[in-house]
């Protein structure tokens, strides 16, 4: 009888077709970079947003003041979504980030797979389509509002229909995810 070689050493000693298209997950790793420098311009919009609110303060209109804390809403989500993507997806789909035991460790990364990430994207998607809803519906029943005249109300009916989309395929992929998981076993009463 032969021992068992470890794991780790197993995954070290692949054959060449196998360990190129094992590596080739590497090249992910572009990808992830540009979604980071992705998120800084964010950041270099929020920022910009975020003082057009505190130099505008005193002159704005409690409607103005709400739409522009409504893009920085949106800008944060849109944040966080990155932040999922790129956390997540590295961990996933490249390799692990060896972040147990580090006290900023998201919550979520402990339990994160393709279909976990599907399912958080699809429901950051639909808070953002709501920000962008709620943002066209305030502008669009602005009474006097410049911005008001570029809504059509064919335009307002399809970005509602586009969000309810949103949120049937979010509402899809978790019944086909749940529809993927193996049945919990049944408790026996003692």
């Amino acid at each position: 009888m032969t021992k068992k070689e470890p794991a780790a050493a197993r995954s070290l000693n692949l054959q060449p077709l196998p360990a190129i298209i094992f590596g080739s997950r590497w090249l992910q790793l572009p990808l992830y970079l540009g979604l980071i420098v992705a998120q800084g311009v964010y950041v270099i919009q929020f920022l910009k947003e975020l003082w057009h609110l505190v130099s505008h303060a005193t002159t704005f209109t409690e409607q103005q003041i709400m739409l522009v804390v409504l893009g920085l809403i949106d800008v944060v989500m849109i944040s966080n979504l990155l932040v999922m993507v790129i956390v997540g997806g590295y961990e996933t789909f490249v390799s692990r980030l060896r972040l147990e035991g580090h006290p900023d460790q998201p919550e979520w990364l402990s339990h994160v797979n393709a279909s976990v990430l599907k399912i958080k994207l699809a429901m950051a998607i639909i808070g953002i389509s709501s920000i962008h809803l709620l943002r066209t519906f305030i502008e669009a029943g602005s009474v006097g509002n410049p911005e008001a005249t570029r809504y059509t109300v064919t335009g307002i009916i399809l970005q509602t229909v586009i969000h309810t989309v949103f949120i049937l395929s979010a509402v899809g992929i978790a019944f086909i995810d749940r529809l993927s998981q193996p049945p919990a076993p049944e408790k026996v009463p003692a």
